[in-house]
């Protein structure tokens, strides 16, 4: 059964919107820190149709649910339990209000994704942008990508409860074919990079299901800003944590776990960087070097990756075909990312997963390959 629009509603949708998930390629957890981050718009996000209604009812839907959420467009509020996947959109609506949108009649919205959920490939950034540039078009609310990425970090960070940094959202309405995103967090402003020819992504997902707003991603995020609170009072003139020196985060007498945290954050901050130079050269050597360097920080500093995961990093470090690899997104569970080569296909993937089946009976982890695909915007 499709479970579409007209399933829900008895009618075609007005507006299609889409917007990709992303992979996390390397800079993790700076964006919140104001440093410098890249990730890949993927060619599979989150789709939204959408129609105006003539009444002030909004009903949402989505073809893994039964039946329609519905509440009026002045009873939006945040959602619990089941109905929690709504917020991301409710957040949108209440973020747009809040930039002057006029909701003055309802809406019909539906969702689908092709993104598995929890694997660390931001759904619901990809979700928040899609809806964003649905709720502009029904709307009549014109917005250039960056407010659209600024509305769904909002969205976010306001109304879902996730301290999340720019780069989910940037990544999502800044993707283009074949190109890296490159986010510059303390000025947010966005540009690309070339994807290197002959290389593409796999990712391995733990299925370790991680549900951020629950999890650790806060009390790292809190590690973070406490950390940087100490630095400034020991005299570090620097703008945000991602600026201040490695060698100034040492000499600063930190308690143990935020100098961990920042060493992180500034040593991950100056790997963009060389990436950036890395890749400019198409130096592929140095891109894998700074993969793995990557997963090696957020294993050991910023301790946000598993078992699970290092296990996976650690099995296609040493696959031929493999220029590197990393844990994607937050941590915590989710997924591992892998550059490779032409030549690395169903047998490496095969080997991998029984390699890993051996420490983790059971536990196979799910595998697809994904290319830089395009970012936010209406279907044709």
């Amino acid at each position: 059964m499709n479970l579409d629009f007209s399933f829900f509603y008895g009618y075609p949708p007005a507006v299609k919107s889409h917007a990709p998930g992303r992979i996390e390629f390397i800079g993790n957890h700076t964006d919140y820190n104001g440093g410098m981050v890249m990730g890949v718009a993927l060619d599979r996000g989150v789709v939204v149709e959408a129609a105006p209604r003539s009444d002030d009812k909004i009903r949402l839907s989505t073809t893994h649910g039964e039946s329609a959420v519905e509440l009026r467009v002045d009873t939006i509020r945040k959602m619990t339990g089941a109905k929690a996947w709504t917020n991301y959109v409710l957040g949108v609506l209440a973020a747009l209000r809040d930039k002057g949108m006029k909701l003055d009649r309802g809406l019909d919205l539906h969702v689908h994704s092709d993104l598995p959920s929890g694997a660390g490939l931001s759904s619901s950034a990809a979700l928040e942008l899609s809806a964003a540039y649905a709720a502009c078009t029904l709307y009549n609310f014109p917005l250039d990508k960056a407010s659209m990425a600024r509305v769904g970090r909002k969205a976010e960070n306001e109304f879902v409860g996730m301290p999340c940094g720019i780069l989910d959202q940037g990544v999502s309405a800044f993707g283009e074919k074949n190109t890296i995103v490159r986010i510059d967090c303390a000025s947010e402003t966005f540009s690309t990079v070339p994807m290197p020819e002959g290389l593409r992504f796999y990712v391995f997902n733990t299925n370790e299901k991680h549900n951020l707003v629950e999890s650790l991603y806060a009390t790292r995020h809190k590690e973070c800003f406490e950390a940087f609170r100490l630095l400034k009072e020991a005299g570090s003139k620097a703008p945000n944590l991602a600026s201040v020196s490695p060698d100034e985060v040492r000499r600063a007498g930190l308690p143990t776990d935020l100098e961990m945290r920042a060493l992180h954050v500034t040593e991950e901050h100056r790997r963009v960087i060389a990436m950036s130079g890395a890749l400019e050269r198409g130096d592929v050597s140095e891109i894998g070097r700074l993969l793995c360097a990557s997963h090696e920080s957020s294993r050991t500093l910023f301790e946000n990756s598993t078992d699970r995961l290092d296990a996976l990093v650690t099995i296609l470090s040493r696959t031929s075909g493999v220029v590197g690899a990393r844990l994607t997104g937050g941590g915590f569970g989710g997924a591992a990312m892998a550059l490779v080569m032409d030549r690395f296909g169903e047998n490496e993937v095969q080997s991998v997963s029984d390699e890993y089946v051996k420490l983790f009976p059971g536990a196979a982890p799910s595998v697809f390959t994904a290319a830089a695909g395009p970012g936010a915007g209406l279907c044709a």
